[in-house]
């Protein structure tokens, strides 16, 4: 008879291999890739699959270790730094089994010079839910028959940067860094450790095997605000905690809050969110109306903002109307530039009343209102200026410009 695994004591063996050859910036990232690698094993049980990726913003910060460790630990892994989306959809729709893909490098494929790779990027987007896949032509000549592909598989990727937003909010998002001086990692020997990573590997499966039919049937509670696609993505993890017992479904849930948190507070994960809170915190500022000159003026201002350089070009009325009329009024219409009464004329421009409806739905709660709050969290700019102080005398100046052109004409 086949001795019982502890699956908490297992998980904490996983835990602890990892912490030999990886350091990582939070104890929730070790949580959550302990996690990640027991439920490569489970992947059959779930409806999704979150991907798990290692970014950082320089080289040498450990993100190629993490997945060589991840390596050892999880089903039929292959390991890839250039791979086509129609190799990767035969490769898991062949008879040995669903395999886990190691994405190195994978800043070369979606990174700024790559160009947009589509098919890769459906391949990624559609492998995370089990119920899609893709349909391709094959045969040969004017013979070809439609064939549905799988996709649905495990995925874990390393690279630079970021990842295109479909990609990064079916992730878990480790931030690696460089080593501090005080630091330490045990210097990774596959010949040595390979065996010890693959002993982990063998109980890890054997351990599955035992809680797969819970695992299957299990709905696990969420952290209070963990909705939607973040909850998607953790479900499978936190199912794997819950089955693992001991300390594991507390720190799971710990671990999923801190990691989900830190997503929105450091992507910008929607530039038309990032201008909709620019615009109501930091140019309107209570203002009923504002030119569109004026707008625009304010936000290449900000020097914290990504509008002086999108796509190597300052932003323009064009791309504030682009990006602006893919939001709705309060009436259901999207938002649109309209004429501003001055003494000149009536200036294109942006009024307030078509934007608060956007501003309730995809913005953060605002900056505290109280006195003391309102006035340490504005902010500020040269001179000691607020940034709403800044944009009022835009507004001012831009009508005033209006109406001496007027005059003059």
């Amino acid at each position: 008879m086949t001795p019982t695994i502890d699956g908490a004591s297992l998980l904490d063996e996983v835990e602890a291999f990892h912490r030999r050859f990886n350091v990582f910036p939070t104890e929730a990232a070790y949580v959550a890739v302990a996690l990640w690698d027991a439920h490569a094993h489970l992947i059959d049980c779930f409806e999704t699959t979150p991907r798990i990726a290692f970014l950082s913003p320089e080289p040498g910060s450990g993100k190629s270790r993490a997945l060589e460790i991840v390596e050892l630990l999880t089903p039929r892994p292959v390991a890839t730094v250039s791979a086509s989306a129609n190799a990767l959809y035969r490769l898991v729709d062949s008879a040995a089994g669903l395999p886990t893909v190691l994405f190195d490098e994978v800043d070369t494929i979606f990174g700024p010079k790559a160009g947009a790779d589509e098919a890769l990027r459906g391949f990624l987007n559609a492998g995370y839910r089990r119920t899609t896949g893709a349909l391709r032509c094959v045969g040969e000549g004017s013979n070809q028959n439609a064939q549905l592909f799988n996709s649905y598989c495990a995925v874990a990727m390393a690279g630079l940067g970021s990842l295109p937003d479909t990609v990064l909010t079916r992730s878990v998002i480790i931030r690696m860094r460089k080593r501090a001086p005080n630091e330490k990692a045990e210097p990774y020997r596959q010949r040595i450790h390979e065996k010890q990573g693959h002993a982990l590997r063998d109980r890890l499966a054997q351990w599955a095997d035992s809680v797969r039919d819970q695992v299957a049937e299990a709905w696990p509670d969420m952290p209070e605000g963990v909705t939607d696609r973040p909850a998607d993505v953790w479900e499978p993890l936190l199912a794997v905690a819950d089955a693992a017992g001991g300390t594991w479904p507390v720190r799971a849930r710990t671990a999923c809050l801190e990691l989900v948190n830190a997503v929105h507070d450091n992507d910008e994960a929607s530039l038309g969110v990032r201008l909709l809170t620019d615009l109501r915190d930091r140019v309107f500022c209570g203002e009923e109306r504002m030119p569109t000159a004026a707008i625009l003026e304010c936000l290449l201002a900000m020097e914290d903002a990504p509008w002086g350089d999108l796509d190597d070009k300052p932003i323009n009325s064009r791309t504030l109307a682009r990006l602006l009329s893919q939001y709705v009024t309060p009436a259901n219409k999207p938002i649109k530039p309209r004429g501003i009464r001055t003494p000149s004329g009536f200036p294109k421009g942006y009024y307030a009343e078509d934007l608060t409806d956007a501003w309730t739905r995809y913005c953060p709660p605002p900056p505290g209102e109280s006195a003391t709050s309102a006035t340490s969290a504005t902010p500020q700019v040269s001179g000691g200026e607020s940034v709403a102080d800044t944009a009022t005398a835009i507004r001012h100046t831009a009508e005033e410009t209006a109406t001496q052109s007027a005059l003059i004409d």
